[in-house]
């Protein structure tokens, strides 16, 4: 018996001395370039939060920003950051994706006019134009924010833009912008001179949705970094609401080309709008925003929550 306890013990001591377990790879695929829409993510990386919690992340932004959840449905990567509304789309194609945690919460996307421009209420939009980068959700929420005032589609002219929308309203060219971030393009039109005002679709009878959420394939579900990634990702946005300063400081250390005025404010704007509990789900949110979709014809049918957004096991 003590030769037998000496033995187990020399056995726990090699393994205390051995080097720690690598860490487990996990591929994630940005939405867009690096922005502070990503804080925590960010923040995860750089703190190691992620090694804490056993994992050695990657963070790949797109060249295509169409491309990241057709990427993880083919298994070129786990995890993609995706918006809610394009999820069922995602789920309408067939491409076996569900989503598995949030990472910006409220919406984020508004109609923006200019202060001294001509649009002081949205009943203003009558007979005028307004600018969009992507047809199909866009419509929809501009047409549900003008029936909210008593218009119709056909009340205004639409302009595609392609991705202009701050240059295109401040240059006149449209009279207000759909698509436009909140967090972002506000501040950009003030930087070039101007003010703008926003619109926002959940004032203006469009259900509130995720603007940002985590998505990964469906045969990934029962995955274990899936539930430590999140837990890193919330430790990383608790860290964030508690030290916003020190955290911009390492969100730019690593990312120096982004301390500028623009994304400073962008940082602040946004802190209040992260998930505080990313793995948390709101099935009638979710339900609701389907259901919206279909009455748009954005999608054909509306499918179980559970089906495209299911509880971690």
């Amino acid at each position: 018996m003590f030769v037998k306890t000496i033995a187990a013990a020399s056995v726990a001591l090699a393994l205390s001395l051995a080097p720690a377990c690598a860490a487990d790879k996990l591929t994630v695929l940005l939405d867009w370039y690096v922005n502070p829409d990503h804080a925590p993510l960010v923040i995860a990386k750089e703190k190691g939060l992620f090694a804490a919690h056993g994992l050695d992340v990657e963070l790949v932004a797109p060249a295509d920003p169409s491309a990241p959840p057709r990427l993880v449905a083919a298994g070129q990567a786990e995890v993609a950051v995706s918006y809610q509304p394009n999820l069922y789309l995602a789920v309408k194609e067939g491409l076996p994706l569900i989503r598995f945690g949030t990472l910006v919460s409220t919406p984020l996307t508004a109609l923006v006019a200019l202060k001294d421009g001509p649009i002081k209420s949205l009943a203003d939009l009558k007979g005028k134009t307004v600018g969009f980068s992507v047809a199909g959700l866009e419509d929809a929420l501009l047409g549900t924010m003008l029936a909210d005032v008593g218009l119709k589609p056909s009340d205004v002219t639409m302009v595609n833009v392609n991705f202009a929308l701050s240059p295109a309203l401040v240059s006149g060219k449209v009279d207000a912008v759909i698509g436009a971030y909140r967090n972002f393009e506000l501040t950009q039109i003030r930087l070039e001179g101007k003010e703008g005002t926003a619109f926002f679709p959940e004032e203006h009878g469009v259900p509130v949705f995720d603007e940002l959420i985590y998505v990964t394939r469906k045969d990934l579900v029962a995955d274990p970094r899936l539930k430590r990634f999140l837990a890193a990702v919330e430790d990383a946005t608790i860290y964030v609401l508690n030290h916003p300063d020190e955290a911009w400081g390492v969100f730019v250390k690593a990312n120096p080309k982004l301390d500028d005025e623009l994304n400073r404010t962008a940082w602040t704007d946004t802190l209040r709008r992260f998930a505080h509990a990313p793995a948390a789900l709101d099935a009638g949110r979710y339900a609701r925003f389907g259901e919206f979709m279909k009455q748009h014809g954005l999608i054909d049918t509306v499918e179980p929550v559970a089906t495209y957004a299911p509880a971690l096991p």
